[in-house]
């Protein structure tokens, strides 16, 4: 059984922003190595319930041990299932609303430091990067096979990677001679396709890369979105969700949704009072994000990319 040596970041703000009613319903979207769901479960009574969801075999299969107790006392359900299938999921276990959500966006640390996920470009390990080890679709299988103006496009809009084309025509020419099968030797392609000026700054030059190709792989964004709108449908007068974030373009994602939700209609000129209907059913309870403290900033490196949004259902 791998050991989850996971600092959960943003854990007390993020559960803290949930408002939690002790015999409240509650879903952890990304259960993890079980941070968000150990906090939750401390404030829940006997009559609470927490559903936590994870597509990840090893995680739940940690948390099966890990947190038996609460298991036991029925307090908390394991799903294995991306959090795109929320409702479907809730539905079979005869859940139609819940009173809050916890979303934690980042890749948890255990995923990367398993070499052999094919996650990170500090370990050699084969091109996988499948966070649901059941799917077809793996890293190799994009690297190799997708083409060239694909590549392009996930490279941009994934990794927002400025060298995107030369990438894309570095791994191209490379699988044209033999298949690229191994994390150093797609990071050490992207680093000679980057210009040597460009390497000296900004972390490892496969590191937009990737990321890009990880999301790809995952469908991340087009879960994200499907998962939150269900969300937001879900919620109960009061209720909450959370989202921590660690790159831009899913802080941006969550940004957008929520604002489309707290913004009032556009209201036809000289309407003496707005009608009920148009006003927002949501607010915003942080307008800014909220980020991580120094103290947390100084424990974990990986807190300084992260963001937490916090959006509250108010009729």
């Amino acid at each position: 059984m791998p050991e989850f040596n996971h600092i959960t970041v943003l854990l007390n703000e993020a559960v803290a922003g949930l408002n939690i009613q002790p015999e409240g319903v509650y879903v952890d979207a990304t259960l993890g190595g079980g941070g968000h769901t150990g906090e939750i479960l401390k404030q829940l009574s006997p009559q609470g319930h927490l559903y936590a969801f994870d597509q990840d075999q090893t995680a739940i299969k940690y948390n099966q041990q890990h947190l038996s107790q609460a298991i036991e006392q029925n307090k908390l359900t394991l799903v294995e299932s991306n959090f795109r299938q929320l409702k479907v999921q809730l539905e079979q276990l005869n859940i139609q609303s819940i009173d809050g959500i916890v979303y934690d966006l980042g890749v948890s640390s255990p995923q990367f430091d398993d070499a052999k996920r094919g996650f990170s470009y500090n370990h050699d390990a084969p091109l996988d990067m499948r966070m649901d080890q059941s799917q077809a679709l793996d890293a190799k299988q994009v690297v190799n096979e997708w083409p060239y103006q694909q590549l392009v496009k996930i490279l941009n809009r994934y990794g927002e990677e400025k060298f995107a084309k030369p990438i894309a025509r570095a791994i191209e020419k490379q699988r044209a001679l033999k298949p690229i099968e191994t994390t150093v030797e797609l990071a050490e392609i992207v680093k000679n396709a980057i210009p040597a000026a460009a390497r000296r700054h900004g972390g490892h030059p496969a590191k937009r890369s990737f990321q890009a190709i990880r999301i790809a792989v995952n469908d991340e964004l087009g879960a994200l979105e499907a998962s939150l709108e269900q969300a937001l449908e879900l919620l109960n007068v009061n209720g909450r969700i959370s989202v921590i974030t660690f790159q831009s373009l899913e802080d941006r994602l969550v940004k957008a949704m929520f604002r489309e939700r707290t913004q009032m209609q556009d209201v036809p000129a000289g309407l003496p009072v707005i009608p009920e209907e148009m006003k927002p059913h949501y607010r915003l309870v942080n307008r800014k994000p909220i980020t991580a403290s120094e103290t947390e900033l100084e424990e974990n490196h990986r807190a300084h990319s992260a963001k937490l949004r916090i959006i509250e259902k108010i009729k």
